[in-house]
This record gives structure tokens, C-alpha cells and sequence, in this order.
């Protein structure tokens, strides 16, 4: 017998949601997946232009939220995602990232792309949590 866990989407409220049709996160049994995410505010402006770091910070805060509200916290992140547009500031991003993640220490990827969505964003991340059952 095959049973199916419920499939938990949560919603940030961006409008970006319903046009591109994606969710902050989605929990299925005890694996929750945060979407790539940005230094956007509420009100739609870039956070920490020109500053990696701050970016860092505020995506991260971005993302427990989204963890709070799929029923996980940072310590059951298991990995995470960086794009960065200038691997030359790596440092910056790998301070802030090391700020929520020096204990729980999951396991990173940072990697350099060409742009993101917005030229004023230079950091997007994404996680995988896992809760115990």
C-alpha cells in the first residue's frame, strides 16, 4: 500500500507568483524546496543595492520565513543554492551565508551567472530542508 503525502504550498504574495506561476516554497511529507529567492521587499525595491552581504542577510531572512511557515526553521536546511553576478565578491556573500549557517553548516553551492532578473540584484538562493518525521 502507497501512501501519498499532502502537498503544502506556500505563497509569498508577490505578484510574480500568479504571472510566472511558482510558489516560495512547497512541502511534500518531510522535504521542503525554497525557490530561488532575491533581495525584494514587500514593496517591490531591491534591498542592499550594491552589497552583496546585505543581500545575503535579507534573502535568508526571506527564506526562514518561508521555513516557519512550511512547519521547518534553518536547522533543518540540508543545502543551499547561491547565484551570485560576481564571483569576485564571494567573500561578502559567504560571511553573511556563514552569519545563519556556522552551526547547522548544510551543504552549499555558489556559482556565478551571467545576470538576474534585475541588475540591481546580485545574489538569489534557494534551499532544501528536510524535517524529521
Amino acid at each position: 500500500m502507497t501512501t501519498q503525502s499532502k502537498r503544502v504550498t506556500i505563497l509569498s504574495g508577490a505578484p510574480w507568483e500568479e504571472i510566472v506561476g511558482y510558489a516560495r516554497a512547497v512541502r511534500i511529507g518531510n522535504v521542503i524546496e525554497v525557490a530561488g529567492t532575491t533581495a525584494v521587499d514587500d514593496a517591490g525595491q531591491v534591498v542592499g543595492v550594491d552589497e552583496p552581504g546585505t543581500q545575503t542577510r535579507f534573502i535568508l531572512q526571506k527564506i526562514e520565513k518561508a521555513l516557519v511557515a512550511a512547519g521547518a526553521t534553518l536547522q533543518n536546511v540540508v543545502r543551499t543554492r547561491m547565484f551570485v553576478t560576481d564571483i569576485a565578491r564571494w567573500e561578502e556573500v559567504g560571511r553573511a551565508h556563514g552569519e545563519f549557517f556556522h552551526t547547522i553548516k548544510p551543504v552549499a553551492t555558489m556559482v556565478e551567472v551571467k545576470a538576474l532578473i534585475d541588475p540591481e540584484l546580485m545574489v538569489e538562493i534557494e534551499v532544501t530542508a528536510i524535517v524529521e518525521s
